[in-house]
């Protein structure tokens, strides 16, 4: 018969299922200063806007996926603003981060490098709107 080939070629073929991310509140970041060889590691909420050195970075997203997953387990999309003197701000990056990657879609700039190390429910500094 025909049809037991065509079945299990099939479902040879057939996409493997993936897990859904999952959306956290908290994304954790290091910034390295190449300046004074400094590496800072921070907690940023999601839409939260922080200032590292000259850069203002703001976290749209954090997931995360299985660590049985093969796509990239940890992504964030981030927004990145290089500050001037007089309070001006230019886009410098906006884009996905991953942290099995980081140099995937890296921070360009001349001073500071940003990463994304993961994606957190929970952190120690309070949010945003109990400061």
């Amino acid at each position: 018969m025909v049809w037991p080939l065509l079945a299990a070629a099939f479902v040879a073929l057939a996409p493997i299922a993936q897990a859904q991310p999952v959306a956290n509140p908290v994304a954790t970041f290091a910034g390295l200063d190449k300046i004074t060889g400094r590496i800072t590691r921070f907690d940023v909420y999601i839409d939260e806007t922080v200032l590292f050195g000259a850069l203002e970075l703001t976290p749209r997203a954090c997931y995360d996926r299985p660590s049985s997953d093969t796509l990239q387990r940890t992504s964030a999309f981030l927004e990145v603003n290089q500050m001037s003197l007089d309070g001006s701000g230019e886009r410098i990056f906006t884009g996905w981060m991953f942290a099995d990657s980081p140099a995937l879609n890296a921070v360009d700039h001349a001073v500071y490098d940003v990463w994304l190390i993961e994606c957190k429910t929970s952190t120690n500094v309070p949010p945003p709107d109990q400061r």
